[in-house]
């Protein structure tokens, strides 16, 4: 089990393989985010994005289930996110993009008030099968302290 005591500063890691599907692109966009540009081959074609794409929100989503296989691959002790920092959405993923995740650890820090736990801080991106960066975030992790034996 990899607990606060195990974070290092600096260490870097690079995981996950995510495949992005139109059916995927559409069904989530139908769901959560109706923009045309979401829904529409034709109405995409008409905007900046000039195809269909993922949904800003939908790229989060995906870049989450990386990051919860990742953690259960390592076993980290970990106890949810108060939140993250400095989302941006950079690049459009398109259906047939293959998504990565890099990151690296910024900070931690032992809670004050309660000994059981800490938190760190990771600086996030997203990239393409092309190496493009399509999305950077700043994460917060909680993570559990070493039992006392």
């Amino acid at each position: 089990m990899q607990y606060f005591e195990d974070i290092e500063v600096g260490a870097t890691a690079s995981f996950g393989r995510y495949e992005v599907t139109r059916e995927e692109v559409v069904a989530f966009a139908e769901r959560y985010d109706p923009q045309p540009f979401h829904l529409s081959d034709e109405a995409a074609a008409q905007t900046h994005f000039g195809r269909l794409s993922a949904s800003g929100w939908h790229t989060c989503g995906m870049t989450m289930a990386m990051v919860v296989a990742n953690l259960k691959a390592h076993r980290q002790a970990g106890l949810g996110s108060p939140g993250l920092d400095e989302l941006r959405w950079l690049k459009p993923v398109y259906p047939g993009d293959t998504l990565r995740c890099e990151t690296e650890i910024l900070d931690k820090r032992a809670s004050q008030s309660r000994p059981e736990m800490g938190s760190y801080r990771s600086r996030m991106k997203v990239l393409n099968q092309d190496d493009v960066v399509v999305m950077t975030f700043v994460s917060i992790g909680l993570i559990a302290t070493r039992p006392i034996a």
